[in-house]
């Protein structure tokens, strides 16, 4: 990424989903990141509603092909600013935030696609697609929100100066971040990007002649598929970073931390966004042809 590009007058935060890692233990026919946290509320919408709050200008949801329909399906092309939603409630304006879904690369799929590397990707790809339309609309910085870390999304509302500047951010809970490898809102910028590729690239493992031969265990074969989130973003700064201490937590990337959850009064009260806001929407289509032939 080019550090020439982060000198603009405008700040572009661009919103990262990862959702295409190692699948977890649910062995449902949906995806992991589908499940239920609420009345018509499903894990993968409060990640996105996360963003919203966070004030960010885009959302690159990084999905495998067959998992984008149905999560599209639920999100749509686009959420609305709550924040402008509450400042134009009686104008009938809304500021919409485009979400785009990123397919992982066919040669890091079941090679290096973990949840980190989802986050890797789906920032690159903001940045190259943004680099083609124009300059001035390239992120200066990401931030990442986990469909398998749930706490109020709205929590992040009175932060959005500091996100949405060069100082970093981390939302944190019990003293810990996702450099402890919690599921927990973060931002980095195209620095760290390119320290945390370098250790995917390093230490991940790709095929040798012990794999052919059956010799490799399983945990060394493509290793980087099954990292960490600390051990990908041991090189994210936190120093002088903005810490935002989450009152509540909870990690749901198995059946027990969901049920966990499920069964809390923080779950009772985290409510669904109305449709409004967040819900199916569609771009209007341009060019389209409706003459019969």
């Amino acid at each position: 990424m080019d550090k020439g590009l982060q000198n603009k007058n405008s700040f572009h935060l661009a919103g990262v989903i990862p959702v295409a890692g190692q699948k977890l233990d649910f062995n449902l026919p949906w995806h992991d990141s589908l499940q239920p946290i609420g009345k018509d509320y499903l894990a993968v919408e409060r990640a996105a509603w996360e963003c919203a709050w966070a004030g960010c200008e885009t959302i690159w949801i990084v999905c495998h092909g067959d998992m984008q329909p149905l999560i599209r399906y639920r999100l749509g092309d686009y959420v609305c600013d709550p924040i402008y939603d509450e400042n134009n409630r009686f104008s009938g304006i809304e500021k919409q935030i485009p979400i785009y879904y990123v397919p992982v690369h066919p040669k890091d799929r079941d090679r290096r696609d973990c949840l980190g590397w989802s986050v890797l990707y789906g920032a690159l790809t903001a940045h190259w697609l943004s680099r083609t339309i124009s300059k001035w609309v390239v992120p200066d910085k990401f931030y990442v929100s986990f469909p398998y870390g749930i706490y109020d999304p709205e929590i992040v509302r009175a932060h959005r100066n500091i996100i949405s500047s060069k100082n970093p951010f981390f939302v944190s809970f019990d003293d810990k971040t996702i450099k402890d490898n919690k599921y927990l809102g973060f931002t980095f910028d195209a620095e760290d990007f390119k320290a945390c590729r370098k250790i995917v690239r390093k230490e991940g493992t790709g095929i040798s002649i012990g794999y052919k031969q059956g010799q490799l265990p399983v945990e060394k074969r493509w290793s980087a598929r099954f990292f960490k989130l600390d051990k990908i973003f041991k090189p994210v700064k936190i120093d002088s970073a903005g810490i935002l201490e989450a009152p509540w937590y909870y990690n749901i990337d198995s059946w027990s931390g969901l049920c966990n959850f499920l069964g809390s009064e923080e779950c009772t009260a985290l409510k669904r966004p109305k449709k409004s806001l967040l819900g199916y929407h569609e771009w209007n289509p341009i060019g389209i042809d409706n003459e019969e032939k």
